[in-house]
């Protein structure tokens, strides 16, 4: 909000020692409208802290976009991930350019870059305009899969009573629908969890680290609690993972 920005970036710093990330994540591009707040805490950063150097994690981000341009004339606060705001925010770019024909999926990738694996693009626009109640986007043409030659458009008649509107990625249970069966299916869902974990991961130590000791339902409960504006976590999957960290010794069980 500095200077009148409409933007406000809040940035969280851990150390390598405490934030488990094996570097398995991809690098989303944060929207235009982020780099230079970025751009100017990192120069703090590195200004206040000198020998260190950050890593930006920025597939683990997520974010608040209030958006308009509603038939009812409504606004909504869209909580969603970085790759998810990425995405939108093109849509903004559109209107202000007068566009009205919308964005083709080849378009969208090439705007992302060769960083950000097509299966997770996938997922991220079947999110945005492929699940009822959440699609504040269009798809042409109609289905549950996106493929080459689809074009996406803003959702004018898109409402909700709700101001706030969680669009969680594809995860777990939640893309099973959208993914279909057979071992290809089967493939994806595997690959999501693996590219999740480091997530998972890094919610845990962000808890414990806040609170110290917890029992674990409650440590369940709230890392739950904290993905779920990203993707709704397995409870096998975070239980998994907290014996991972304690085999690791991030985290060591009370007596």
């Amino acid at each position: 909000g500095e200077g009148g920005s409409s933007v406000d970036l809040s940035v969280q710093v851990l150390t390598t020692g405490s934030w488990p990330i094996d570097g398995g994540g991809f690098r989303v591009p944060i929207p235009k409208e982020l780099q230079d707040c970025a751009s100017r805490f990192e120069d703090f950063y590195l200004r206040t802290h000198s020998g260190r150097k950050l890593s930006w994690q920025t597939h683990m981000g997520h974010g608040e976009v209030r958006a308009s341009g509603f038939a009812d004339g409504k606004k909504h606060d869209l909580c969603v991930g970085t790759l998810q705001m990425t995405v939108l925010m093109m849509f903004s770019e559109e209107e202000g350019d007068g566009g009205s024909g919308g964005i083709s999926y080849e378009d969208i990738r090439a705007r992302l870059g060769a960083d950000v694996p097509e299966p997770e693009l996938k997922r991220t626009l079947q999110s945005l305009a492929c699940v009822k109640g959440k699609n504040v986007l269009l798809k042409a043409p109609l289905g549950k899969d996106v493929t080459e030659g689809d074009r996406f458009s803003w959702n004018a008649g898109f409402t909700s009573k709700a101001y706030k509107v969680k669009i969680p990625s594809l995860l777990g249970g939640s893309e099973k629908g959208v993914l279909g069966g057979g071992e290809a299916a089967a493939a994806t869902r595997k690959k999501i969890q693996e590219d999740r974990k480091p997530q998972v991961e890094a919610a845990i130590v962000r808890v414990m680290k806040s609170r110290r000791v917890l029992s674990h339902t409650l440590l369940v409960s709230e890392v739950t609690g904290l993905l779920k504006g990203r993707f709704v976590p397995e409870i096998g999957q975070i239980k998994q993972r907290i014996e991972s960290l304690i085999d690791r010794e991030f985290l060591e069980r009370d007596g």
